[in-house]
């Protein structure tokens, strides 16, 4: 896509700090990092969403979230992972190009992943009919 900024990078058309890289998976750290080590898992190819890539390549990215968690226990002493993806406008996917967020955690890193939410009250047989019966 042309104007998609995760394009450009791949395209090398942009600056980005790599960090891994294959044939088909490029991870970047992120430009606005929100903990220590930040990184952006991208498909080379143009994906939009988690509706749109292939599960071959979902299965390389989550590899190669894999690797790269392990390599920041090592090297950057991370004692814990997060994995944040959102697909759509409504899930606040800030680019329209599937990504990974990786976040290396640390005792008392002040990243709350987990919003305050109110509970809703669900009856969860009738959602469960709701979703087999398409």
């Amino acid at each position: 896509m042309e104007n998609c900024v995760f394009c450009k990078i791949i395209n090398k058309e942009l600056p980005s700090y790599v960090v891994y890289e294959t044939d088909s998976v490029l991870a970047i750290f992120a430009k606005e990092m929100e903990v220590y080590g930040h990184t952006l898992v991208i498909p080379k190819q143009h994906y939009q969403d988690m509706y749109d890539i292939p599960e071959d390549v979902l299965a390389e990215i989550i590899k190669a979230s894999k690797k790269i968690g392990n390599m920041y226990k090592d090297s950057l002493w991370s004692t814990w992972v997060n994995l944040l993806h959102a697909s759509g406008k409504d899930a606040q996917q800030s680019v329209p190009h599937f990504h990974l967020h990786i976040f290396p955690r640390y005792e008392n890193d002040g990243l709350d992943t987990r919003p305050k939410l109110a509970k809703i009250e669900i009856d969860k047989d009738e959602l469960l009919k709701k979703i087999y019966s398409v």
